[in-house]
């Protein structure tokens, strides 16, 4: 199911202003160095919205949000989890916390990471940069 595009405002309102900053950092940083399609969906039952960054079929990320709240979904195939693991060291307790906290299905491993603000910021691109090279300079 479908929900319409939100507007800036709709989003404040859902998740604050600091929230907004962060969402709108983690849109504009994926849109700096990768290009790719991005889609609007309804959230399912935990989210009220998904914004989908896909390419070629493959997703590379997913924006959540809901109330007061909003995450990126990583997830991790197997040569991915390879490759963090080999670098964990490079990123802060929280994001390995995330790592080794996140559920491993048949697919990958699913990385939600709840973004209060931008200071994970720099760790959620190097994450998306194990999934795919960056093709913008």
């Amino acid at each position: 199911m479908k929900k319409e595009i939100p507007s800036q405002s709709e989003l404040q309102s859902l998740f604050g202003k600091e929230r907004l900053e962060a969402w709108n950092a983690v849109c504009n940083a994926v849109d700096s160095v990768y290009e790719m399609e991005t889609l609007w969906n309804d959230g399912g039952k935990k989210w009220d919205y998904e914004y989908k960054y896909r390419r070629g079929g493959k997703t590379l990320c997913a924006l959540y949000a809901r109330e007061n709240c909003f995450g990126v979904l990583i997830i991790f195939g197997k040569d991915e989890r390879a490759k963090f693991e080999a670098s964990r060291s490079q990123y802060s307790d929280a994001i390995q916390r995330i790592y080794d906290m996140a559920e491993t299905y048949h697919d990958g491993k699913w990385m939600m990471v709840e973004m209060g603000d931008s200071s994970l910021l720099d760790e959620v691109m190097q994450l998306l940069a194990i999934k795919r090279k960056p093709n913008r300079k």
